[in-house]
């Protein structure tokens, strides 16, 4: 008698597939930008270059975005706690208040927040100087030799020869 479990073999293959190499996710800004940015918009409003126009309480008592981003009170006293939360954590981000490395980051991440939430509502007048020298030297020196081209084509303009008139040609 035949054992027709001998004729039937199982064979079990496995596959292994090749695991796909997991892609993480880029920021748009890394750790140091968000730190330029921060020093760059707290330094030029310190040195006056910039205003920031912070929410009033009456603008704070409707329902705004800035209720999202400002720890907001209800009393009258609202528009000063802004901005003693704005100087708080400056003085953090500045070292003269002590904070640990956690609160100073925290710190740096709420001003940031704060600098696109300003931005977005129209909030800041002037202009954000950057700190980096050279990108300042060469954006002066951009403004320079632009409006020595206009200096160049209003002296042309003004003393280019006329063309004679038809009573000097008459003459």
């Amino acid at each position: 008698m035949e054992n027709k479990s001998d004729d039937k073999k199982v064979i079990s293959v496995r596959i292994k597939r090749k695991a796909e190499p997991k892609v993480e996710p880029t920021l748009l800004f890394s750790q140091n930008d968000v730190r330029r940015y921060v020093t760059e918009f707290v330094a030029s409003w310190i040195r006056g270059d910039i205003i920031i126009r912070f929410p009033t309480a009456a603008e704070l008592a409707k329902k705004t975005p800035f209720s999202i981003a400002f720890p907001t009170d209800p009393s009258v006293n609202a528009e000063l706690k802004i901005k003693e939360h704005y100087i708080d954590l400056l003085s953090v981000l500045a070292g003269t208040k002590p904070a640990s490395a956690e609160e100073q980051e925290k710190a740096i991440a709420e001003v940031f927040k704060m600098l696109l939430m300003f931005r977005s509502a129209n909030r800041i007048e002037g202009k954000i100087i950057s700190n980096d020298l050279e990108k300042r030297i060469q954006e002066l020196e951009k403004t320079v030799k632009n409006q020595a081209k206009l200096v160049d084509q209003i002296t042309a303009h003004l003393f280019k020869p006329k063309p004679p008139t038809k009573k000097a040609q008459a003459n």
